[in-house]
C-alpha cells in the first residue's frame, strides 16, 4: 500500500511518501521540508486553537519514521527547505536529492549584516543560509548527496512497485544557480546576480511523477502553471497543485490535460496574499470536486475549513 501524507506545515510544502507492507514501512521518501516557523512573519498572530499545524520533523517522529530512503528538495525557498534541521534531528537520510549542495567547510552567510542588499536578495541569502546551517549542525545524518543536473528527466525505480520521474526546468537554470550560490559562499555579494536569481527560484523547482499500481501522482513543486503548458502532459490521479494555488499556479490548459481526480493544495490558512486564490479554486472545481487543503482554509462559498495534521491518502 502507498501512503501519502501532505503535511500541514502551515506555509510551505512537505510530503511524506511511504510504501507499507503488512503495516511495516518498506520505503519512505520526504519531498520538501516545510518552513522553519508555523507562523509566517508576514501574517503573524496566534493560531486558531483548533489548528493542527505541525513541523515536518515532528510529524516524522509521531509516525515513527526514523529513516528516510530519500529526501528530495524541489528548490530552496524557506517554505520548502526551512524545516530541514528538524527533519535531520528526527531521521537519518540515505540519499538527499537536490539541484545544489553547499560546499564543504561553508560558514554563515550573514544575510542580515551590513551588506547593502535589498530585501529580496537578503531573503535569498537567508534561505541558503538556513539550508547550509541545517547540514552543518547535523553532520553524518545524510549518507549521500545526489545533485540533479536538470538536463533530462530522471527515472528512479524506488521499489518493485513504485517508480518516480523527476522533471526539471530549463537546463540553463542550474549552472546559473550554482554560479550564484557558490559566489555567495565565497563571500561575494553581487546585487544584480542575486536579484536576478530570486526571480528564477520557483521556475527552477523540480517536479515529480510517481507511478504505483496503475495510479499516477504528480507533485508540482512551485513551478508556475504557464511553464507547464509546453510540456507533454497526460492525465493523473492525484495532483499536488503548484505554488500554493496562487493566481499564477495553474492554467486551464494544464489542469485540463492533467485531469486529476484529486487535487491537494499545500497552503497556510489566513494568508493575506490570496493563496489560495478564489479564481484558481473555482477553475479547479470545474474538473473535480475532490480538492483538499493541508491547512484549515476558509473561502466562503468555496471551501469549508478542515483541521488536520495532514491530507492522508492511501492507495492499494
Amino acid at each position: 500500500m502507498l501512503v501519502l501524507d501532505f503535511i500541514n506545515v502551515g506555509n510551505g510544502d512537505s510530503i511524506l511518501v511511504r510504501e507499507l507492507e503488512e503495516g511495516r514501512t518498506r520505503f519512505a521518501m520526504l519531498v520538501d521540508c516545510g518552513h522553519d516557523s508555523l507562523i509566517r512573519d508576514d501574517h503573524p498572530g496566534e493560531l486558531d486553537p483548533r489548528s493542527r499545524r505541525i513541523y515536518a520533523g515532528d510529524f516524522l517522529k509521531k509516525q515513527g519514521v526514523g529513516r528516510l530512503d530519500i529526501l528530495l528538495a524541489t528548490h530552496f525557498h524557506r517554505d520548502h527547505i526551512g524545516g530541514l534541521g528538524r527533519i535531520l534531528e528526527a531521521a537519518e537520510v540515505d540519499r538527499f536529492l537536490s539541484t545544489y549542495t553547499p560546499p564543504e567547510g561553508n560558514g554563515p552567510l550573514d544575510p542580515d549584516g551590513d551588506n547593502g542588499l535589498p530585501g529580496a536578495a537578503r531573503n535569498l541569502l537567508r534561505c541558503l543560509d538556513i539550508y547550509a546551517a541545517a547540514l552543518r549542525e547535523h553532520p553524518g545524518r545524510v549518507r549521500e548527496f545526489v545533485e540533479i543536473p536538470g538536463d533530462k528527466v530522471e527515472t528512479l525505480p524506488l521499489t518493485e512497485d513504485l517508480t518516480m520521474e523527476i522533471y526539471a526546468g530549463e537546463p540553463a537554470l542550474y549552472p546559473r544557480q550554482k554560479t550564484v550560490y557558490d559566489a555567495a559562499f565565497r563571500g561575494e555579494r553581487n546585487r544584480h546576480d542575486l536579484m536576478r536569481w530570486t526571480k528564477s527560484m520557483n521556475i527552477s523547482s523540480l517536479r515529480q511523477r510517481l507511478y504505483y499500481h496503475g495510479k499516477e501522482i504528480v507533485l508540482g513543486g512551485d513551478l508556475y502553471g504557464a511553464a507547464w503548458d509546453n510540456d507533454t502532459l497526460t492525465p493523473c490521479d492525484i495532483l499536488k497543485l503548484p505554488h500554493h494555488a496562487s493566481l499564477t499556479s495553474s492554467t486551464r490548459k494544464t489542469v485540463s490535460r492533467l485531469a486529476p481526480k484529486t487535487i491537494v493544495v499545500c497552503v497556510a490558512a489566513g494568508r493575506p496574499d490570496e493563496r489560495p486564490h478564489p479564481f484558481i479554486i473555482s477553475l479547479l472545481k470545474e474538473y473535480t470536486e475532490d480538492i483538499r487543503f493541508t491547512d484549515a482554509v476558509d473561502i466562503p462559498g468555496l471551501v469549508e475549513p478542515q483541521f488536520h495534521e495532514s491530507v492522508h491518502i492511501e492507495i492499494e
